[in-house]
């Protein structure tokens, strides 16, 4: 069943949907795996950059988590798939606060929580935390479909990734429309980032093309008003 306020299509023989209300936009959800899908939430980035000098709104966190909580609401789901990335950096979760602390406990006991390892995951001095509550991964594979973190050039399997964060800019009555979207090739999706501080990549950069090669073409998918567009990226002629 599609939850209310996503946006359903297909990949790999399974159904989907993209979170089209404001809070849980950039937030996928898989209907059969019950799952909700979420991809680089950079959590404790403003406490990292407060450490060099570089103050920023201590709130990120807890607006992050506040979305996920309404996008388990809202779609039902009883699992959750961090695409990596998951703190801005490997020290991020000895930072976060009590309050923070308490609501992803409370997050991770009422859901079948996975992070799976991302770039920023393991930098620093020491690994991410292993008391975090979840399940830690370097990839899984669910329904013959690959989890990980960023895409793998040459990768002849269904695959879901993260990493580049990608953005659409798309010029209507010459204003410049900028929005999240999930980057869609006939094997490959790759989920925006779902932090409050996260930036974006524009979704037909070469880095993108090349992470997804040897991809012939490749769509913008953006979700609105329960609907789903689909934008041209790229398309290879013969």
């Amino acid at each position: 069943m599609v939850p209310v306020s996503f946006a359903p299509f297909g990949f790999h023989n399974q159904e989907f949907c993209l979170g089209a209300a404001g809070d849980s936009a950039r937030a996928v959800f898989w209907v059969e795996q019950r799952a909700l899908l979420v991809a680089d939430l950079h959590l404790e980035k403003a406490s990292h950059f407060a450490s060099t000098g570089q103050m920023l709104p201590p709130y990120d966190t807890r607006d992050t988590l506040e979305r996920i909580a309404l996008a388990l609401r809202l779609s039902g789901a009883r699992r959750v798939l961090c695409l990596g990335d998951n703190f801005h950096d490997a020290a991020g979760p000895g930072r976060i606060d009590d309050h923070c602390a308490g609501m992803l406990a409370a997050l991770t006991r009422a859901t079948d929580w996975v992070w799976i390892t991302g770039n920023h995951d393991t930098k620093g001095d020491s690994a991410e935390c292993p008391t975090l509550p979840g399940t830690h991964l370097a990839e899984t594979t669910l329904a013959g479909i690959v989890l990980r973190h960023e895409a793998l050039p040459g990768e002849s399997r269904a695959e879901l990734s993260g990493h580049f964060h990608p953005r659409l800019r798309v010029v209507q009555r010459g204003r410049a429309i900028r929005r999240a979207c999930v980057v869609a090739s006939e094997t490959r999706l790759v989920l925006p980032a779902f932090g409050a501080l996260t930036g974006g990549l524009d979704a037909a950069d070469p880095a993108i093309r090349a992470a997804l090669a040897p991809a012939p073409a490749a769509d913008a998918l953006v979700a609105a008003a329960g609907t789903l567009a689909r934008f041209a990226l790229w398309r290879e002629t013969a």
